[in-house]
């Protein structure tokens, strides 16, 4: 009885199987299914590398959400050089809040010589030829949200020719803590003072004669700092055709939480539009002379991930090639046989049909003859 059951459920197992064995004899090969089999394994071989390339790789992804933190400070680095001695210029930050932001917190005034040495020179040119790349081709932003911290840093290398000319420039560089709204970051002519309604400049006793807001933008940027990343108005240069000039940059910022296989930070991306005019009250053009930043916090807040092809997956998609690829190949061979065939069919009867028979009477004929059994003896 067991033997029994055995050999049904043998049986069953044997009527279940999808993948039936044929014997050799049966099997007939030819030399078109031979290089058809050639093509497929190459082409199979040649998209299993493509797909494990696309495997290996990672892509970012962005989410967006409504940024909730309202309580934070927002911290600003800055490094920038303006064409101005240091006791003639004053940097500080004036938010919607009415708060003002001193200088002192955070900032170094550095006296350096405005021009560049020549590597500087090429650092400057070749950030700008990336800038100009990144504007264009809006995608490369991920791949330097990859290199982040792996890149070599962005920041100005330092002077490597020891200039013996006196310093005629002032490099103001370190970062604030603000307010999380918006606010106007400025550098002006003379040093802030404080002030019951607001905040002024002290800059009665600098001539105008001297006022040059010509200016070079080394790295701004907010938030965490991250080396690395290259921000919209890094290596900026600036020169003032006229003393009495204004400088105006419009900046949204949007905070970033970017998360890769390297690095987990929160910094802020911000975008950028700049204006820049000569103040002349007589023509109607009023203001004051200087480099204003003016910046506004977006309400929503990205999420960038950097995220990778699941194992599963690369599987699912190889299957699908080798199967797929056996499939359609087959089906052509298939195909393809069956279109030779229809051809060779045709060009032997034509050649058959072309053939004449001699009649008695001297005619010819070129119908086939019939074959009946006694013609074959």
């Amino acid at each position: 009885m067991r033997r029994l059951n055995r050999k049904k459920t043998l049986n069953l197992m044997k009527e279940l199987d999808a993948f039936p064995k044929i014997p050799e004899s049966y099997v007939e090969t030819s030399a078109s299914g031979g290089t058809v089999s050639l093509i497929a394994f190459a082409t199979i071989a040649f998209l299993t590398i493509m797909e494990f390339m696309v495997y290996r790789d990672t892509w970012m992804k962005y989410e967006y959400e409504v940024d909730k933190d309202f309580t934070s400070k927002l911290r600003i680095n800055i490094d920038i050089t303006v064409a101005m001695r240091c006791q003639y210029v004053g940097a500080d930050v004036l938010d919607l809040a009415e708060t003002m932001v001193s200088s002192a917190d955070g900032l170094i005034y550095e006296p350096v010589v405005f021009d560049l040495s020549p590597q500087q020179k090429e650092w400057q040119r070749m950030l700008q030829l990336i800038q100009s790349r990144l504007q264009e081709e809006h995608s490369l932003q991920d791949v330097i949200f990859k290199s982040a911290f792996k890149s070599a840093s962005t920041a100005l290398p330092p002077r490597e020719d020891n200039s013996l000319q006196s310093p005629d420039a002032c490099r103001i560089h370190g970062h604030l803590y603000v307010n999380k709204v918006a606010g106007n970051f400025h550098i002006t002519v003379g040093k802030a003072i404080p002030h019951p309604r607001g905040h002024a400049h002290l800059a009665a006793l600098v001539s105008h004669e001297s006022y040059n807001f010509s200016h070079r933008i080394d790295h701004l940027s907010f938030g965490e700092l991250i080396p690395g990343i290259i921000n919209p108005l890094d290596g900026t240069e600036k020169i003032a055709s006229d003393h009495n000039q204004m400088f105006q940059y419009f900046i949204t910022v949007v905070p970033t939480k970017l998360h890769t296989y390297k690095i987990s930070a929160e910094t802020h991306q911000f975008s950028v539009t700049e204006r820049e005019r000569v103040i002349n009250h007589a023509a109607g053009s009023h203001g004051v002379s200087g480099i204003f930043m003016k910046y506004d916090i977006s309400s929503l807040m990205v999420t960038v991930t950097e995220e990778h092809m699941p194992f599963w997956q690369f599987l699912v998609r190889l299957c699908g090639i080798i199967g797929g690829i056996f499939s359609t190949t087959g089906i052509l061979h298939g195909f393809g046989r069956f279109v030779a065939e229809i051809i060779f069919c045709r060009f032997r009867l034509n050649s058959y049909r072309s053939t004449s028979v001699s009649l008695p009477d001297g005619h010819s004929s070129n119908h086939l003859p019939l074959i009946t059994d006694n013609s074959t003896h």
